[in-house]
């Protein structure tokens, strides 16, 4: 039998070995033996490709590592048609006809009816007409081309106008609710499809208006149609009723506690805050504790001008150690956010780096920090995913000003509050970085989150090279490059520079 292997595959052999053994795969019992299924690596990750594989083996799928004779059905991510083909061809396939070619949609809707789905024409990979059919006014003069449309966030532009908040709003809860269950692939997929919907310059209004654009899977389309026709999507409805998200949505607002620690606190019968509170049997970590205590300050909401004054505290207390240090607030507000729920600040010192220990404690002495947590500097890892190992300091800074009025509080509350104290506690980040790393440093610590895993993406796929908050490795020419500022590291990568508060994907 001829097997056809994928390139990208061979490469990695050895570190698939075991991984991908004949034992792993016959662990599973293979119910749908008339579907053999093979997953395209191409502009996917090794970890999610891997992912996927297991995912539908544990479903009671054949899925297939190598193109092979028997397989039936190929299923590929952000390629089209016609790149399919080509890559085919690359492995000596005569007749691609004998396969469905099939978007990753299809493979989605398998995974979450435990079944195969038919591969309805929406599901299939189709080569597009070249150019519009004559007397069709709507296509004469487009202004918006849905296939020019980019699946990275980092290749288009997002400001804060949203036109589509109904659509983003809702799949941000499926994205959430997805996290706290620990699904990556279907959390990834409500996240890519509203990063992509912020961006357009138009409201939806009907199904025809998504038609041709990347990252609208099967579940995307059918929450946006349910929107339209009824207001709202029952399935978000569903969701925001679920006693079990309304716990970890509690739990997970509360400053270091995770997913993790809401599971533990789950599966002991706590379902509020208040239950955790009461609970003298819980052994909490020292920033739970602070959490717990100052937790009505933390969840409420941090405007530009609280934003603004903590910017000045730290500026001026780190000038007072090392004037020729560099301060830079990051985050949702270097973006143009008006409020968040925190403040991350960006540190770096060209002297030397012994100076870094003697910034940090004093911004702890000098800052009016309640409760810290310092991360030590670890040596960086060159993972796609390894985002910083930079000195960092969790902390929790007492903003000794007159509270701003937060539409988060009602009356009584900021009333009762203003006779007690004149402070609030305020979540703040600070981060120390080399100072060769800033620009990189900058990049990540700017967001916004789907943006830069767009970002390391695109860079790992299109560019073969490795990104994170560090540095970028080129593995062609096996060279880190060196970047003194974003609009180098864009450059690098071959985009168009984007400005801060174009990237709110």
């Amino acid at each position: 039998m001829d097997r056809f292997k994928a390139p990208a595959i061979i490469t990695q052999r050895k570190r698939m070995k075991r991984l991908d053994s004949p034992k792993l795969s016959c662990t599973y019992e293979t119910k749908f033996s008339n579907f053999v299924i093979f997953i395209m690596q191409r502009k996917m990750g090794m970890t999610r490709w891997m992912f996927l594989m297991e995912l539908g083996r544990r479903k009671g799928f054949r899925v297939e590592s190598e193109l092979s004779d028997s397989v039936t059905h190929i299923v590929a991510e952000n390629n089209s048609y016609l790149e399919v083909l080509d890559w085919l061809k690359g492995q000596a396939v005569g007749d691609s006809s004998r396969f469905e070619l099939l978007d990753i949609s299809w493979f989605t809707a398998c995974m979450e009816a435990g079944r195969p789905v038919d591969s309805e024409m929406k599901y299939r990979l189709m080569e597009q007409c070249q150019s519009p059919p004559l007397n069709t006014p709507e296509l004469e003069t487009p202004a918006f081309i849905a296939t020019k449309v980019s699946p990275y966030s980092c290749q288009r532009k997002t400001t804060l106008n949203n036109y589509n908040k109904k659509f983003t709003d809702a799949f941000e809860v499926m994205a959430e609710n997805y996290e706290f269950k620990e699904n990556e692939i279907f959390c990834l997929e409500f996240l890519r499809a509203a990063s992509l919907l912020k961006s357009l310059p138009f409201p939806v209004t009907r199904m025809k208006d998504i038609q041709g654009l990347p990252c609208m899977g099967d579940q995307v389309r059918d929450i946006i149609e349910e929107i339209i026709e009824e207001g709202e999507s029952s399935r978000v409805k569903e969701v925001l009723n679920d006693e079990r998200y309304k716990a970890f949505k509690q739990f997970t607002s509360v400053f270091g506690v995770g997913v993790k620690t809401s599971e533990k606190w789950y599966r002991m019968g706590l379902r509020t805050v208040e239950e955790v509170k009461a609970d003298k049997t819980l052994k909490l970590s020292k920033m739970q504790k602070a959490g717990f205590l100052y937790y009505e300050d933390l969840v409420s909401c941090v405007s530009k001008a609280e934003a603004d004054a903590v910017s000045l505290i730290v500026k001026n207390t780190v000038c007072t150690f090392l004037p020729d240090a560099l301060v830079t607030i990051t985050g949702g507000f270097r973006r143009g956010k008006k409020i968040g729920h925190d403040i991350d600040f960006l540190i770096t010192n060209p002297g030397p780096r012994e100076d870094d220990e003697l910034l940090h404690k004093g911004l702890l002495l000098y800052c009016d920090i309640i409760e810290s947590t310092f991360v030590k500097e670890q040596l960086p890892s060159r993972k796609v995913d390894a985002m910083d190992n930079f000195q960092k300091c969790f902390a929790i800074l007492k903003l000794c000003q007159p509270r701003v009025d937060n539409s988060t509080c009602n009356t009584s509350k900021k009333l009762e509050i203003a006779e007690v104290k004149d402070w609030k506690a305020i979540r703040v980040d600070l981060v120390i970085t080399p100072f060769e790393q800033y620009a990189y440093a900058l990049l990540g610590w700017t967001g916004s989150r789907q943006f830069g895993r767009d970002l390391r993406r695109y860079a790992s796929h299109e560019r073969k090279m490795i990104l994170d908050n560090h540095a970028l490795y080129d593995r062609r020419k096996r060279i880190f490059l060196k970047a003194g500022s974003e609009e180098e590291i864009f450059a690098h990568l071959g985009l168009d520079y984007v400005e801060p508060w174009e990237r709110n994907a």
